[in-house]
């Protein structure tokens, strides 16, 4: 949540913006009309991928404060259609498949036929409760269309619906893990359950089935989310993950909190900047020597899938990759 009192008007935040091109000065200047509830420049070039809040070194949530003077101002030119998608999607059909009594639940949030086939009917999660729909959508993706009061409205029954479960949850998709590790707090709510992010779990399965994996000595960039911003403390894991299986993330430029968003947050907002950015994304890794480019994000994944082919670029989902060293999918290069 957005915090005056933290705030040094520093402008480290958009100074460092990848898409706002400020000087700090002029950065500053940005944040300073922002606070005093005015329109600024930012505004028209924000594209919601929330890199400004990780830059800030005070933890004033700066992003927090320009996602709600977009839809206050409704600066964010997003098709109108498009809300009323995202609004739909708290209405999808939800479902619970009770898996084994002592293991966790997994929740899917609302992104069961974005991940890769076959992905459930993995050894990863067999025996798992299977949680998925409406009921557990996080809202989230709200802030790539401007908009910040769907969450604190959608807060309150996706915390109860998980709270139903009544295990520990897994969070197949960090939007979801954003929203309980992170925002929750901001309307005044706790999470009495256990979770682990998806990366948490895998490095644990892997961690308990060492002498099946099959080191994969490979070379990956990795693809990280917006969301992953609000917790970027959870990459030690994915670390952790790439040692077990013998997998070395490449070193570049568009990486930890330097990343670039993928671009789904506005590629129907700025076509050609979405476009641009996805190239530029995609040279990078491929310039540091990766073999394959992995993802985390369904929508990242989704998105990327025709850039990376159009460069010969495999992309893997990181449940595959662990699936790959696990011996139950074919190695891809």
């Amino acid at each position: 949540m957005w915090d005056a009192l933290k705030c040094d008007l520093c402008g480290i935040c958009l100074e460092r913006c990848p898409f706002g091109d400020f000087t700090r000065e002029q950065a500053a200047e940005q944040i300073k009309l922002l606070m005093e509830g005015k329109e600024a420049g930012i505004l028209k070039r924000c594209v919601t991928c929330c890199a400004c809040t990780e830059f800030c070194p005070t933890k004033a949530d700066p992003f927090d404060l320009i996602l709600a003077m977009l839809e206050r101002t409704g600066s964010f030119p997003v098709n109108p259609a498009m809300v009323a998608v995202f609004d739909q999607f708290s209405g999808i059909p939800s479902s619970v498949t009770s898996g084994d009594p002592d293991k966790p639940a997994l929740s899917l949030c609302i992104m069961e036929g974005q991940i890769p086939l076959g992905t459930l009917d993995s050894e990863l999660f067999r025996g798992l409760t299977i949680a998925k729909g409406g009921a557990y959508f996080c809202s989230i993706g709200y802030i790539h269309l401007g908009r910040i009061s769907p969450l604190q409205k959608n807060a309150r029954p996706f915390v109860d619906a998980l709270v139903g479960l009544g295990r520990e949850i897994i969070f197949f998709h960090d939007d979801c893990y954003a929203m309980v590790h992170a925002k929750i707090r901001d309307f005044g709510l706790a999470v009495p359950f256990a979770y682990r992010h998806l990366f948490e779990y895998l490095r644990d399965y892997l961690r308990d089935h060492r002498s099946r994996i099959t080191r994969l000595d490979m070379a990956v960039a990795y693809q990280r989310p917006c969301a992953s911003r609000y917790t970027p403390e959870k990459d030690v894991f994915l670390d952790e993950i790439f040692t077990l299986i013998g997998v070395h993330r490449v070193p570049r430029n568009y990486d930890l909190e330097n990343a670039l968003c993928c671009s789904a947050a506005f590629v129907r907002v700025y076509p050609d900047l979405a476009q641009a950015t996805q190239a530029r994304n995609i040279d990078d890794a491929l310039e540091s020597g990766a073999q394959a480019l992995v993802t985390l994000c369904p929508m990242c994944d989704r998105l990327l899938k025709r850039p990376t082919e159009a460069r010969g670029f495999p992309k893997i989902y990181i449940t595959d990759l662990c699936r790959m060293a696990l011996g139950e999918l074919p190695i891809s290069l």
